[in-house]
Order: C-alpha cells, then sequence, then structure tokens
C-alpha cells in the first residue's frame, strides 16, 4: 500500500484523541485559556455530562477580531514568543497553555463557537467551528465588558467511535467538578462558578492571594476538617519553593485521592511527587493509608519540563532528588513541629460513638439512669455517699507526684516556670486512672484526655532510636562469605557510586568487574536478609529517584518492628509516676499523636463536650 499524506480534518481529530480525552479534559483546556487571559472570575456550564454542552466564560482580556480565526489554527498561539532568530524555548514556559491545539482540537470534534470583547474595543465577535469547518467571524452580543464566552454543542458527535467510550453522564459530570476543583485550588484569587445540568454546585468567591486566602479556599473544597487537620508547608532549597498544605497522620484516608499536586500553577499527576510523599509519611501511616495534601511546587520553568505530553498532566524535573528531598524535608519538619498534636476528627468520632445509634446510648434529661444505662458498661453509677471508702483513694491509682527519672532522662530541659508548672495545666494533663491495663485517663483544666499507653510509648521508642541512628552510623554485620549480585553495568555503576551513602547506612558494597557488585556487611538490624533482593531494590531507587530509599525505608521498618515489641505492653499496670512520665514523654517528642501505622495515642474531650454528653449545654 503507498504512503499517502492524510487529510487536514483526519490529523486535526487523531490530535483531538491525544488533547481532548473526555469533556473534562475539554473544560480543562478552556479553563487554562481563561487563566492565561488574566481572567479573575470564571463560569463553567456543563449539560448532559458536558457531551451534550459545554460553557465557559471568563473576563480576561478577550480576543481581537483579527486574532478569532488564527485562535482556531493548529499551533496558533500567542503564548510562546519567538527570540530575534525566530527560535522558541520550549522549556521557558511561563503560561499553563503553549502548545495551541486546544482550540482547533475541539473545534474538529464538536460544535464549538467563540464569542468575545477585547479589552478596550465597543464591539464583540464571535466564530464558529463545526467538524474542523471554520466560518468567518461577525458581529456577535456579549454580556461583560470584556472577556470570552466558548460553547461547545456535541462534543464528539464528529468521532461517533470515541462516544462509545465515554462513561455515564453522572461520572462525566464528577470528572468535570474534580477538574474544576483542581483549578480552584491552584488560583483562589479567581473566583469560579460551576453548574451542571442547570444546578450550580460549586460557587467559591476570589480569595485574598497567600496562606490565608489559599486555605480558605482548601477548606471550601476540602472541609473543614482539613482546615482543621491541615498543616502549614512553606521550605525553600535552592531556586525550589514548596507550599500549600497536608495533614496530620491521624486525619489519613483509604487511597490517594485527597492528594493534590501543583507544579507553577498546573495540576499535575506525578509519580515522583506521590512517592516523595508516601516516604515523608512512611514512619506515621501504614501502607494502605494515605495523607491528605495539597502542595505547590515553584521552580524555574528551565529546572521542569511541562511539554511531555499534549495533556499536559505529567511533568520532568531536571534534578528529581532534589525535588525529592525538598518535598520529604519539608513534610517532615512541618510533621515535627506539630508535636504530640493529633487530628480534631479523633475526637469527634470519640463523641460519635456517645450519641444515641452510634453503640452508647447518649444521656437526656428526663431518662432514668437504671433502664437507660444498666447495659452500659463505659462507666459506672456513683455509690450512694454513705459506702465506705468513697473518700479513700484508689487502689489503682495513687496521688500524681512530679514526673519520674524515666521522663527527665528522655525529655528535653524545661524553663523554669514549665518545671513548676502542674500536670493539670499541661497539655496532656494529669494522670488520675488506668482502665483496662491499657487506657490512661489524665485530667486537664478544661477537660480530660484517654491514651493508648502501649500506642504511645511504641511511637516515643521508635523516635529514640531514629534519633541514635541519625547520631551514628548504623551497626554492621559481615557476612560469612561474600555476595555477589549481578546487575545491568549501568545499575552496577549508580549502586558503587554511592558506597558511602550506604556503609553510613549499614551497608558495605565495592565493584566486582563489569555489571555486578560484591556485598561484604549488611546492617545488623535487618538480621538475615535477601542481599540479591536490597541491592536490585536499591539499583532501582537510585535509577529512578537517585537516593537509596529501599534500604532507609527497610531500617524503619524494622525500627519500628522492635520498637512495638520493646515498648509497653497492653495489659501491664503502671503506678501513677510511671503514667505522668509517659504523659511528659509525648508532651517533648515529636509525632507521639500518632503510632507508627496513623493510629492516635489519645483522645482528648473538652468540658464543654462531657457537658453536651450530658446534656448541660
Amino acid at each position: 500500500m503507498p504512503i499517502r499524506r492524510l487529510p487536514p480534518e483526519t490529523v486535526n481529530r487523531i490530535a483531538a484523541g491525544e488533547v481532548v480525552e473526555r469533556p473534562a479534559s475539554a473544560i480543562k483546556e478552556l479553563v487554562e485559556n481563561a487563566l492565561d487571559a488574566g481572567a479573575r472570575a470564571i463560569e463553567v456550564q456543563a449539560d448532559g455530562g458536558g457531551l451534550s454542552r459545554i460553557l465557559v466564560a471568563d473576563d480576561g482580556k478577550g480576543i481581537p477580531r483579527d486574532e478569532l480565526p488564527l485562535a482556531i489554527e493548529r499551533h496558533a498561539t500567542s503564548k510562546l514568543e519567538p527570540d530575534d532568530a525566530g527560535d522558541v524555548d520550549l522549556l521557558r514556559i511561563f503560561t499553563l497553555g503553549f502548545r495551541g491545539e486546544a482550540l482547533p482540537s475541539i473545534g474538529s470534534v464538536a460544535r464549538l463557537s467563540i464569542a468575545s470583547r477585547a479589552k478596550g474595543c465597543e464591539d464583540a465577535f464571535a466564530i464558529s467551528v463545526e467538524g474542523g469547518q471554520a466560518r468567518a467571524p461577525a458581529p456577535a452580543a456579549f454580556p461583560g465588558p470584556h472577556g470570552a464566552r466558548v460553547e461547545v454543542r456535541d462534543l464528539f458527535y464528529a468521532t461517533p467511535a470515541r462516544l462509545k467510550f465515554m462513561k455515564s453522564e453522572r461520572a462525566e459530570a464528577m470528572a468535570i467538578s474534580e477538574e474544576i476543583k483542581r483549578q480552584a485550588m491552584a488560583h483562589e484569587a479567581t473566583a469560579f462558578t460551576l453548574t451542571l445540568d442547570g444546578r450550580t454546585t460549586l460557587r467559591l468567591p476570589a480569595e485574598h492571594p497567600g496562606d490565608a486566602g489559599r486555605l480558605k479556599r482548601l477548606a471550601a473544597l476540602l472541609g473543614r476538617d482539613f482546615e482543621a487537620n491541615a498543616l502549614l508547608i512553606d521550605q525553600t532549597r535552592e531556586s525550589l519553593r514548596l507550599s500549600g498544605y497536608a495533614g496530620l497522620p491521624t486525619y489519613s484516608r483509604g487511597n490517594a485521592a485527597h492528594q493534590y499536586l501543583f507544579v507553577n500553577g498546573r495540576p499535575v499527576r506525578d509519580r515522583l511527587l506521590q512517592g516523595a510523599i508516601r516516604g515523608a509519611y512512611a514512619d506515621f501511616l501504614a501502607r494502605d493509608r494515605h495523607p491528605a495534601a495539597a502542595l505547590f511546587l515553584d521552580l524555574d520553568p528551565m529546572l521542569v519540563d511541562v511539554n511531555v505530553h499534549p495533556a499536559k498532566a505529567e511533568v520532568r524535573f531536571r534534578d528529581p532528588a532534589l525535588v525529592r528531598g525538598l518535598i520529604v524535608g519539608a513534610l517532615r519538619h512541618a510533621l515535627a513541629a506539630a508535636g504530640h498534636r493529633a487530628s480534631t476528627t479523633v475526637a469527634a468520632d470519640a463523641l460519635a460513638g456517645f450519641r444515641p445509634g452510634a453503640g452508647a446510648p447518649a444521656y437526656s434529661p428526663g431518662t432514668p439512669s437504671a433502664q437507660g444505662f444498666s447495659g452500659w458498661t463505659g462507666w459506672a453509677r456513683p455509690a450512694p455517699q454513705s459506702l465506705p471508702g468513697l473518700s479513700e483513694p484508689s487502689a489503682r491509682v495513687e496521688p500524681a507526684p512530679a514526673a519520674s527519672d524515666l521522663a527527665t532522662r528522655h525529655a528535653p530541659l524545661a524553663a523554669q516556670d514549665d518545671i513548676d508548672r502542674p500536670d493539670i495545666d499541661r497539655p496532656l494533663g494529669a494522670a488520675r486512672a488506668q482502665l483496662h491495663a491499657n487506657y490512661i485517663v489524665a485530667q486537664t483544666r478544661d477537660g480530660l484526655v484517654v491514651v493508648d499507653q502501649h500506642a504511645a510509648h511504641e511511637r516515643l521508642v521508635y523516635e529514640r532510636m531514629k534519633a541514635q541512628m541519625a547520631e551514628g552510623a548504623v551497626a554492621r554485620q559481615a557476612l560469612l562469605a561474600p555476595e555477589v549480585v549481578e546487575l545491568d553495568p549501568a545499575e552496577a555503576d549508580r549502586v558503587v557510586a554511592r558506597a558511602d551513602e550506604l556503609a553510613e547506612l549499614g551497608l558495605v558494597v565495592e565493584p566486582f568487574g563489569g555489571g555486578a557488585v560484591l556485598v561484604r556487611e549488611t546492617p545488623a538490624l535487618l538480621g538475615t536478609v535477601d542481599v540479591q533482593g536490597l541491592i536490585r531494590d536499591i539499583a532501582d531507587d537510585l535509577s529512578e529517584h537517585g537516593a537509596a530509599l529501599s534500604l532507609k525505608e527497610r531500617l524503619a521498618e524494622v525500627c519500628g518492628t522492635m520498637a512495638c515489641h520493646g515498648s509497653v505492653r497492653s495489659g501491664r499496670v503502671l503506678t501513677a509516676p510511671e503514667m505522668n512520665a509517659l504523659l511528659r514523654q509525648m508532651e517533648a517528642t515529636p509525632h507521639s499523636g500518632q503510632c507508627n501505622h496513623g493510629r492516635p495515642t489519645y483522645v482528648e474531650l473538652k468540658l464543654a463536650d462531657l457537658e453536651r454528653l450530658f446534656g448541660r449545654r
């Protein structure tokens, strides 16, 4: 069969398949055009999941009449400016769009119309395209002083085969909503309105640029719980800046759908960034839990390539190790600064357990206690004052003295006014009782705290072990017979180049001919280890991230296991000094609000919450 040139219409439809995968991707392109035009208010309407009709209206600078025909031509754009020699640098991109493919791609598979009034012009004009066939611009009505209104009808009518691959209207509408949310997160200074099938589902006013405005926008999109449990992230390394908010480990999710990542204001889905978040939370969450986060990476456009795919959802970094190190370091710094803080949802979940229909009856005035609470073992009915022993101290709990030597040995030195501070005024209060040989009940000035002694001490032991690892080299054990691991020559070179770093982690390697490494010693913490698998995992990490993450994660996992077995066990009866010592250590130890698996180590209930439970307010 001879080689033939494809007709322009066919070429455009093939290209449209890469740019416009579904209605949400068409809306993404149109919204990005509006943002690049300086819009401060964007309205999006979609009917029939976006397949019947899409409208994106903005108050940007608009398109002049003589540029409307160019706007619907392939590879025609106002966002790339050639230099004196006529060349365009595709690495110096400061806008969201730049390829000049969105409008012609949409016009080749749908009925497209663009109405616009350019800023400073009195008249408005419109142009239309149907299945790739354009009409000349004509005068049109326009409601605003300037901007553009892009309407798309019958998406994919010119490519019926694509329609067969669309999901239900509801699924497409959900994808559109998710796309608008991502764009709204990245541009808090722009107002967004989304209307689906005639019903306004999202209305976001413009916020002041900055951390406060961004958090307000995130709270409107992700909920007030995220706002209450989010940690501010703001770190700079060399020419990179990471900002945004990340949730506490105890405010985690069952999947990564609540992780939103942006590079220079562009929503992206990048494995490197997602892996960095997972690595930063590795010490705090189980493998099946995922943190919530909205992170914004700003860097010189020369350091990132956004021209990887027409959809522009993937990026490549010139120095991926630097990017990963910044994200991991910034998140861990924020988590350390949070100290023993746990998420507010922990207390809310605890209170929910006391409410009707949640497993325990709630008190309401007029309910006979003997009948309403007879089967509830959460508390005991008060004994009459005449019963002997009521005023005597408990056999389990003694009057709480100062913290024991155990606390002073591991907690940092405190100021004199903090030493003199009564235990009841401290964040976790003074120990009052131990329940079921596992739960410590402490009284604070304005409520009570219930601590899981095993989970709390497990975190304390783990943090102590990490500190010891950071202070010196990891203990090593020599192999009886050095093991040779065969690798690709490039992989072997990468492993050998990091030999000094690996030795600090307890792994001693050296070159062994072309494409092989010799392993002489392994970390003692790992015990019996699969040397072949470990070296290959490290080689993969060095190839993808430039760091030996597998070894670090395995050491951290071993430390977590050892901490679990070396901590205070459930069922051990503690004295009052021991309980108070544990509370003081928790206050002085970072990350003590959750155990190594992301579960909370304590629940705090305020006095107002208790009064509501008993109908006092």
